[in-house]
């Protein structure tokens, strides 16, 4: 054993002169940046190096993404007309003053965080962000200039919106692969939690995968339903809404969407292949222009299923009034099982099959509802917002 131990020793040591030396061809820079590239994190051990060779830790990675993708994160704020109020004399003594409005006057506020997406002023953000067209909105970019917002794209499918600012010159962030995230993996978000706190930074890990939530704004007052996201431990809060949740390549792999009340560190975020999508649509049409059924749902997985002797499927929570799916006779309660011939559950789910049809599409549809099945065909509609 002694023997052992002197020879790699002594192996160390020679092969630390000879990388050292560049004799092998291969010096420290080199065998740092190979290391690297094959574990993809750049999370190794802390390790001092001869020539001022910096082998990162985690705590680098997370400083090296914040100064990465800080430029591309955005604060979304909102203008509305705020009461002003006065206090006149309420008694002849003056000691009960009764307050009264004297006029309006509009007030900006911090709802949300969003991210750049092209440089002349594209903007990803979460559509409950945004929800009522009656608003004004702004846009505050990391040199805390102040933008409006010209136009708002509303996704009829997922909880994500395009926001287009008047603005040139901006970072767009760079978008990564969710399908291929790790539970475990090291995550970073970056936003304005709480309306209040522009440009925080809080890091965690992907905690688990195709998850199932309600997702909603305190600050818009709606919710909707969405599935397969990605849920993290990474501190988020209301007002981190839409922001990115990057990996440690400074790559976003989520959108902020939503937190689990009642829960400590529970967050959730749309994964960026279906905000990817929904961009190269937008791209092509200048639109969210999608085919539209007009239901909001929740999956039903395997477990549910057998513990409550249901089918698998799509459990409709809400069917919009006037929508293809209304008139088609589709109701709450009902339990769409299968899509243009697709059964649904957790890996094929009813809006990524629906992201993959176009206006017009006559698709059957298989519902099942007080333990009978039933058949319906129907042409798929055009989302028109109010």
């Amino acid at each position: 054993m002694k023997r052992l131990f002197v020879f790699l020793l002594l192996a160390v040591l020679v092969l630390g002169i000879g990388v050292s030396t560049d004799a092998f061809g291969v010096s420290w820079e080199d065998l740092v940046r190979r290391i690297e590239e094959k574990t993809g994190t750049g999370m190794l051990p802390a390790l001092s190096l001869p020539g001022g060779v910096r082998v990162v830790t985690e705590e680098s990675v997370v400083i090296d993404v914040v100064e990465k993708v800080s430029p591309s994160v955005v604060t979304v704020s909102v203008e509305r007309e705020r009461p002003i109020m006065e206090f006149g004399q309420g008694d002849p003594f003056g000691l009960f003053p009764i307050p009264r409005q004297r006029g309006t006057e509009l007030e900006e506020t911090d709802i949300g965080s969003g991210f750049i997406i092209s440089p002349d002023g594209l903007i990803v953000t979460n559509k409950h962000v945004v929800s009522d067209p009656q608003y004004s909105y702004n846009v505050i970019t990391s040199d805390n200039q102040s933008h409006d917002v010209e136009r708002v794209y509303r996704d009829p499918v997922n909880d994500l919106a395009i926001l287009k600012i008047d603005a040139g010159g901006l970072t767009p962030i760079e978008m990564g692969d969710s399908d291929a995230l790790k539970v475990g993996q090291l995550v970073v978000a970056l936003g304005t939690p709480l309306g209040e706190f522009r440009g925080s930074v809080t890091k965690g890990i992907v905690s688990g995968l195709g998850r199932g939530i309600t997702a909603g704004s305190p600050f818009e007052g709606m919710a909707e339903e969405l599935d397969g996201v990605i849920q993290t431990d990474a501190a988020i809060n209301p007002g981190n809404s839409g922001g990115p949740l990057v990996n440690s390549a400074g790559q976003v792999i989520g959108v902020n969407t939503a937190v689990a009340s009642g829960a400590e560190n529970i967050g959730f975020a749309l994964p960026i292949n279906i905000v990817k999508e929904a961009v190269a649509n937008f791209e092509e049409t200048g639109s969210f222009d999608r085919a539209f059924l007009g239901v909001s749902y929740r999956m039903i997985t395997r477990d549910l299923s057998v513990m409550n002797d249901i089918p698998e499927g799509a459990y409709i929570l809400e069917v919009i009034e006037g929508s293809v799916a209304a008139k088609a006779g589709i109701k709450r309660g009902d339990i769409i099982t299968h899509f243009d011939g697709m059964r649904l559950n957790e890996q094929e789910q009813l809006s990524r099959l629906i992201n993959k049809k176009k206006i017009g599409d006559k698709v059957d549809v298989t519902i099942w509802r007080n333990t009978e099945e039933k058949e319906l065909n129907i042409t798929l509609g055009e989302y028109e917002e109010e």
